[in-house]
């Protein structure tokens, strides 16, 4: 009976205790009675009164455990070991960790790219990141309502990808209150990179020497590559903000500006391009009509749309 109301009343106390904090006090806790050990070993050998020994040897033992107990919840987040995953080295692809945040699974485009094989291993989504999923789904905003959903609909679109294995990380990190801060401290635990479209979380993580996969950036770097010099036929499809310039776009919505091609808007035409200016907003090309080539009304195929 009395060791069932103990049972009954550890259990209520341990609760709410992580599996995390559990582990790092019996890992301090061990090493505080080792220490404790290994010093009433040593005072053995000095003389004393054999109750005097007994009393150091409880303070000693009660002390050090306490102390290693303490100080291995305090230190938890810098020790791997302490931590519910345990990371050994990489022998394959699939055993690298992605985390992933809010704004890139809202996105939406983790999934395809994870579907095409190019992108392999262990998605993890953190429960505080789930839980932001959620009250954004929960909103009273039609928009972010849509969006919350959206993004709970990827996360189970992504458990169906073959190669890539959805995880939900279960350490809630009460200690640290923004997500933006809980995922960059998860990240530097774990040593794995964090995936995001949020250009705050990319410039943070950056300063604390976490690594991040910015999707927004992988897009960009696989738009058609364009040099001065080189020439494309292209649809003009509206007028340009300086005098006489027409405006074309390529297939993956670079703008292009070309000078005194305002005449020629609804039809396709040759140009040469002259510059390439890559922005904040993303990469711009200016060009110039060849006049002999627009004067035969050419309709070859073009690259744009």
């Amino acid at each position: 009976m009395a060791s069932s109301l103990i049972l009954i009343i550890m259990e209520a106390k341990l609760k709410g205790v992580s599996l995390r904090d559990l582990s790092a006090s019996l890992v301090g806790l061990g090493f505080g009675f080792f220490m404790a050990w290994m010093i009433t070993l040593i005072l053995r050998f000095i003389p004393m009164d054999e109750i005097f020994y007994s009393v150091l040897r409880t303070v000693f033992t009660l002390t050090f455990c306490y102390l290693g107990m303490v100080i291995s919840i305090k230190g938890k987040d810098e020790f791997n070991l302490v931590i519910p995953y345990v990371r050994f080295s990489r022998e394959d692809r699939r055993s690298q960790i992605y985390l992933l945040d809010t704004s890139v699974v809202i996105d939406g485009r983790i999934a395809g790219i994870c579907e095409t094989g190019f992108l392999e291993g262990k998605l993890m989504v953190p429960r505080f990141v789930l839980k932001e999923l959620q009250q954004i789904a929960d909103s009273a905003d039609d928009a972010k309502r849509n969006r919350g959903r959206r993004g709970l609909d990827m996360l189970e679109r992504l458990k169906t990808v073959k190669g890539a294995e959805i995880i939900i990380h279960e350490e809630p990190l009460p200690e640290i209150k923004e997500v933006d801060a809980k995922l960059v401290r998860l990240a530097k635990i774990l040593d794995c990179p964090i995936i995001t479209n949020d250009f705050n979380l990319n410039k943070v993580a950056r300063l604390e020497g976490v690594a991040i996969l910015n999707i927004n950036d992988l897009a960009n770097s696989m738009r058609p590559v364009v040099f001065p010099g080189e020439q494309l036929n292209v649809y003009i499809r509206k007028e340009g903000k300086e005098r006489n310039q027409g405006v074309a776009f390529m297939d993956d919505g670079t703008m292009i500006v070309i000078d005194n091609a305002k005449k020629y808007i609804g039809k396709n035409v040759n140009i040469a391009i002259t510059s390439v200016l890559q922005t904040s907003a993303g990469k711009m090309i200016f060009a110039n009509l060849i006049e002999k080539n627009n004067s035969q009304k050419s309709r070859a195929p073009h690259r744009n749309a």
